[in-house]
């Protein structure tokens, strides 16, 4: 795997082992390297892989794995367990996380610190169960009721399932609170070489930031009365006093909105002299990192692989050559790695010297409304693809192109 698509946090590996991994099964390793101690899952396509894995491998480290009779008790089942005092994760796909939104919402009131793996594929209803979205976007960040913020993490490598894993479990201990690994499909069932950590790194206990629910020692288990009404320090009802009640939510709010600068996490590439940026997140990276490179002229023969291009004689027939000779259009790329909380301050630095942004998406075009958000004086085009493929490199050039009229300089100096 090539580190341009791996986040700057995760090429710290001391020591590393190198092997070749699925990213579904990195995820599941990385749960375990990251001190998950308790799985309760349902089995449910694109995400089984990670369900397969730990029903070997928990065991051997030493914690406990079930599969559920559903997703709902799936959910239930790791808030009891971190309660019980062990890390706690699950795995699932759109449908399964839809039935989950219930306990998630009971994790952000209970403050309990859990992780939820979500594998997106095309919907609604069961939509393509072998296909992949980024549908789920805003189920993640708004699916249960109430208000409340998430911390959603996007990886768009199999090495970055491994490193965000791992993450997801450390953010959750310090913010108490539920942490959603939001892959898709195309990055949990591809295969690339990774490092992963040589030893299980040992249990650390962490200073977490809380609203205000019952204190308790996670590492052994606790022994106190849990709430999913809001509640006090003790753990008593307080929704009917409207003081209090509000007081616990602005709390439970600010721990992670006060802390996004902390929280969130971007990458950057050839954002030094661009006028042009592209904003993905996800799987989505990999063909907008492409995308830049034909616009600048960076030839890279991984752009048109072996393999794609057999798959499109077979399908397609011969495929044009792309395009390589827009070395003068400055187009560089946002990655977002922290889709949730938006990390809205970040972005309006990045895109002060911008005049165009290009969101590539699978779905209708969904977090784009989030960059026009903050984007204000900046033209915001979505380029949404659904139906289970990526953007090509191509389309997203070909909508750049449109939108600046550079083909049609191009042919008039020539």
């Amino acid at each position: 795997m090539d580190k341009e698509f791996i986040s700057k946090e995760s090429q710290g590996h001391k020591e590393p082992t190198k092997m070749v991994l699925q990213g579904n099964e990195a995820c599941a390793k990385g749960a375990i390297h990251g001190g998950c101690r308790f799985f309760a899952g349902y089995p449910i396509t694109p995400s089984t892989e990670v369900i397969e894995y730990l029903a070997l491998e928990m065991g051997k480290a030493g914690g406990t794995f079930i599969q559920m009779e559903d997703e709902i008790a799936s959910a239930c089942a790791i808030v009891g367990a971190r309660w019980g005092g062990r890390k706690a994760m699950t795995a699932t796909s759109g449908p399964g996380f839809t039935l989950m939104q219930e306990a998630i919402g009971y994790a952000v009131s209970t403050e309990t610190p859990v992780v939820i793996v979500d594998i997106q594929r095309g919907g609604p209803s069961t939509g393509q169960p072998t296909m992949s979205s980024q549908h789920d976007i805003y189920q993640a960040r708004y699916g249960s009721h109430g208000d409340y913020q998430i911390i959603a993490l996007a990886p768009s490598s199999v090495q970055e399932m491994y490193d965000f894993t791992k993450k997801a479990f450390q953010l959750a201990e310090e913010y108490r609170t539920p942490v959603i690994l939001l892959g898709d499909e195309i990055v949990g069932h591809m295969r690339e070489k990774i490092s992963v950590d040589k030893e299980i790194e040992r249990e650390k206990e962490v200073i977490s930031v809380s609203a205000g629910s019952p204190c308790t020692d996670f590492y052994k288990g606790a022994n106190t009365l849990v709430e999913g009404q809001l509640h006090d320090e003790m753990g008593r009802r307080i929704g009917h006093l409207p003081q209090k009640s509000g007081d616990f939510l602005v709390k439970l709010d600010e721990k992670i909105s006060k802390n996004i600068d902390k929280i969130a996490s971007i990458d950057t590439y050839f954002m030094e002299d661009a006028e042009i940026a592209i904003v993905a997140y996800g799987s989505v990276v990999r063909t907008s990192l492409n995308a830049v490179k034909l616009a600048r002229g960076i030839k890279d023969d991984r752009i048109t692989s072996k393999l794609k291009i057999v798959r499109d004689v077979i399908t397609k027939g011969v495929p044009q050559t792309l395009q390589t000779d827009y070395g003068h259009l400055k187009v560089g790329l946002i990655k977002i790695n922290t889709v949730w909380p938006f990390p809205e301050e970040q972005l309006k630095k990045l895109i002060k010297k911008v005049e165009l942004i290009i969101v590539p998406e699978m779905n209708m075009g969904k977090y784009c409304r989030e960059i026009e958000r903050v984007a204000k004086k900046v033209k915001v085009i979505s380029l949404a693809k659904s139906g289970g493929e990526l953007p090509t490199p191509q389309e997203i050039l070909n909508r750049i192109i449109k939108e600046t009229g550079v083909k049609k300089e191009i042919e008039e100096d020539e």
